[in-house]
């Protein structure tokens, strides 16, 4: 009898918590592999991107293990692993990176062009990203771990400050790229679309960059309630459809230094309806000339709930002309973890960036996934942490 146990995706708006295969030192096309390790699973969380698929508007198909935000304790290695020992306890970064290939080697690990047959780039527990299984589970194998893997570096100070490190492997380094590449700095003026976990990262992001304001947007009254008492300036934007005019409100002017879209693909417009594209068109009405906008929010390349059929195929009806008029810059992509993950833990351990309490995180066990996602789907406050073994509740 399996072991293990995780999160599975059933089917559009259906997830279960069930038997799953035992994790083992393979890759998704059985092929061994020395270079990985089998973690415990200490916390894994429930991110939005997840929600797309439960929502049902990937591809991804029925009997997906979830999962790609992950901390664990290495119980098993391969024998080429040098670097990691029989009980550390390590970040995983979402990324599944070779180290090896030409993107790997220039720090661009969202891309990597070895792991992921399809395409460029693999990701555990994700659709179209290699066949990597899910995290949220007991157990998982992590593959290359001497390259991918963040190792923490007292085992004791990691366990007291663990509801903040589990924030490593994705959002808070995802929140950190998006600020970075909106050119975020000291006295910048910064708009960020989204008040969920990764829009209340990059504004903490923002915040430790430098920012002198930053302010958020969404429909959430509960989200923007959570991000003012956090130190976020929020735009309620349900209040009207001229978002230069609320920001105005704030900064005396229209327009900011940096703007980062943290809504992505399922964006909705002040009307109510689903506008995919309206979040990236304010974007470029609302920053500076010369100003740059960071895209840590999903698009994908296909969507089948999408509301035309170009919008199916991610073809977005953009305003590229206005963003060109404007010499504006423009990012987007899988974040690369690990060219952020170890100075973000060192800003943890120091203190310097409580981002489980920025974004309210709240665990809960294996078996409460199914709710916990259903929560988060209705617009919970909150982010998510899984605990499989109770390891989180025995370091409170």
């Amino acid at each position: 009898m399996s072991r293990n146990r995780g999160v599975v995706y059933l089917r559009p708006g259906k997830v279960e918590v069930r038997d799953i295969d035992d994790a083992k030192l393979e890759a998704p096309n059985g092929r061994r592999i020395e270079h990985g390790v089998i973690l415990k699973v200490i916390s894994t969380n429930i991110c939005g991107s997840d929600q797309h698929m439960v929502r049902g508007r990937t591809t991804a198909l029925p009997g997906l293990v979830l999962g790609h935000e992950i901390t664990g304790e290495v119980i098993e290695k391969g024998v080429d692993v040098e670097m990691l020992e029989i009980g550390d306890i390590v970040s995983v970064p979402f990324n599944v990176a070779c180290g090896r290939c030409r993107c790997c080697k220039s720090q661009d690990t969202g891309v990597c062009l070895t792991v992921n047959p399809s395409r460029a780039g693999g990701a555990y527990g994700y659709v179209d990203m290699g066949g990597w299984i899910g995290g949220q589970a007991r157990y998982v194998t992590v593959p290359y771990a001497d390259f991918n893997l963040l190792k923490f570096p007292d085992r004791d100070r990691a366990m007291s400050k663990i509801r903040d490190l589990t924030m490593l492997s994705d959002i808070l380094p995802t929140g950190f790229h998006g600020a970075v590449k909106a050119g975020v700095g000291v006295g910048s003026t910064v708009y960020v679309a989204g008040a969920g976990p990764v829009g209340l990262a990059a504004a903490a992001s923002a915040r430790i960059l430098g920012a002198a304001v930053v302010m958020i947007g969404d429909f959430n009254k509960d989200r923007l309630a959570h991000a003012a008492k956090v130190g976020f300036e929020p735009i309620d934007l349900s209040k009207s459809d001229r978002l230069g005019d609320m920001i105005a409100e704030v900064v005396g002017t229209d327009e900011v230094d940096s703007a980062i879209d943290a809504v992505g693909f399922e964006a909705r417009g002040h009307s109510g309806g689903e506008q995919p594209a309206i979040v990236l068109n304010q974007m470029m009405e609302i920053t500076r000339a010369a100003g740059s906008i960071g895209i840590p929010g999903l698009y994908v390349t296909e969507d089948p709930g999408a509301v035309d059929d170009a919008a199916k195929q991610g073809s977005l009806s953009l305003r590229l002309g206005l963003g060109w008029a404007k010499a504006q810059s423009f990012h987007t992509g899988q974040t690369p973890v690990l060219k952020y993950n170890r100075q973000l833990m060192q800003a943890i351990l120091h203190d310097r960036l409580p981002i489980a309490d920025i974004v309210n995180a709240k665990i809960i066990s294996l078996d409460e996934a199914a709710q916990g996602y259903e929560s988060f789907d209705q617009g919970a406050a909150v982010k998510y942490v899984l605990d499989p073994h109770g390891d989180l509740t025995k370091a409170a």
